[in-house]
């Protein structure tokens, strides 16, 4: 029965000892006992009514209660009233729509959560305050931060690639160059959340793929080209030898002016041919670079075989080489031969900038493990910083880029990361910081 109907039930019992009272008032008649039935009817009704509307409430009460605790695994009992069991009904399957929308909400982010997590992509998520929400490891390493950033201010954050990405538009994407070969492309973009955008970072790096195909493109000329000048140089110099031998040997010693002009022109042709041979030689070396025989050595091992050798080099031009060496023992993965070579190019490069008495300063540290030479030369540029290790790149007026390209070639073979740059301080720093 609907509930208007047990209300006009009662309202009609509540009113009927007053109508009946009327009745033997303008009557006369004595209506005691049924005034008496009456009462007795609406009290056992009132239990009815309890029962049937009453006691439903309270069961939609308690509905309400597990909705506000969000306990979406209870379902509420029939009461056996029409509209209360159609509203427990609705209540019960809003209910298990309710759990398993957010089980499944619950599955796809945790499944997100994972992605993320293992993503080689860095994703980081901000709130409307642009403060960090979620930061993946991918993108810990790429920013090279170490604690948890949850919380800040993504721009107070200190990180060379930060800044470049604090340039890029809302919305656009960049490929951005730092300074040790390393190279990102960064995306800046939102999604709705709430109806507001809300941003996130995408940073995906590209300093393999581009080193890669840099190498295979530099291999293939400097080879053809190795092999071609090599040929036309050895077929130059060898007729030219055998000119200049001829020659002397019709003259004897009675060498005329101008034969001795002719001998003098051949000669230094043959020197240009030597020294044109030797230039494609040293291209060519670049791309033979041996890979690395990696061993568990102290990394003051890498340093300290070539010490004498650049004490050496250092005095010749007045210059000072300092070293600070670790007191732990700091076991890397290194080819102590190779690295002998990187740390003699590193002092090469930092002597000919300095130029004349001056100061080089070789630390190795523990916490990373990493090397780090410190010069006081004339710096470098900060937009050249970016373009250093890029192929045949060069500062200097007769510079041909091999170095760094060779420094380069070996410090990822070995999985190193490595900078090189001119501080605040006003001095210049290769840093390296290995696995």
């Amino acid at each position: 029965m609907k509930l208007r109907y047990l209300f006009i039930i009662l309202a009609l019992l509540v009113m009927a000892p007053f109508a009946l009272l009327l009745l033997g008032v303008y009557t006369g008649t004595d209506v005691r006992f049924m005034i008496e039935v009456a009462v007795v009817v609406a009290i056992i009704y009132l239990v009815f009514f309890y029962r049937r509307v009453v006691r439903p409430l309270d069961t939609i009460a308690d509905g309400i209660d597990l909705l506000s605790a969000q306990d979406f695994s209870s379902n509420l009992t029939k009461v056996g009233q029409a509209e209360a069991d159609r509203i427990v009904e609705l209540f019960n399957r809003l209910m298990g729509e309710v759990k398993n929308e957010r089980l499944r909400l619950r599955e796809q982010n945790h499944f997100l959560d994972l992605l993320v997590k293992v993503s080689p992509m860095g994703v980081v998520i901000l709130d409307f305050k642009e403060q960090v929400t979620l930061m993946n490891p991918a993108a810990c390493r790429f920013l090279n931060v170490d604690d948890d950033c949850t919380g800040k201010v993504l721009w107070s954050i200190d990180s060379e690639l930060l800044a470049e990405i604090s340039k890029i538009p809302n919305g656009q994407n960049a490929t951005v160059r730092l300074t040790g070969a390393r190279v990102f492309h960064c995306s800046r973009l939102s999604f709705l959340d709430r109806g507001f955008n809300r941003p996130f970072i995408i940073i995906e790096q590209l300093t393999n793929e581009i080193h890669k195909a840099e190498k295979g493109a530099y291999e293939k000329v400097i080879r053809m080209i190795a092999h071609e000048v090599n040929n036309s140089m050895g077929g130059i110099t060898s007729t030219l030898n055998a000119v200049s031998d001829a020659l002397t040997s019709v003259t004897k010693d009675t060498l005329e002016g101008d034969v001795k002009d002719i001998l003098q022109v051949i000669k230094v042709c043959e020197e240009r041919g030597y020294n044109m041979s030797r230039f494609i030689t040293g291209f060519a070396n670049v791309v033979k670079i041996p890979t690395p025989n990696l061993c568990r050595v102290n990394i003051n091992d890498c340093v300290k075989p070539c010490i004498g050798f650049m004490q050496h080099l250092c005095q010749e031009k007045g210059i000072e080489l300092r070293t600070s060496l670790t007191a732990d023992t700091v076991v890397v993965a290194a080819d102590t031969l190779l690295f002998e070579q990187v740390m003699v190019n590193i002092v090469k490069n930092s002597v000919e900038s300095i130029g004349q008495g001056g100061v080089i300063t070789i630390d190795t540290l523990s916490s990373p493990a990493r090397i780090v030479v410190t010069d006081n030369g004339a710096g470098i540029l900060r937009e050249n910083e970016v373009s250093l290790f890029t192929p045949f790149f060069s500062t200097k007026a007769n510079g041909q880029g091999l170095g760094l390209m060779f420094i380069r070639e070996i410090l990822t073979a070995h999985g190193c990361s490595f900078s090189l740059k001119t501080d605040g301080d006003g001095l210049t720093r290769f840093v390296i910081c290995f696995p």
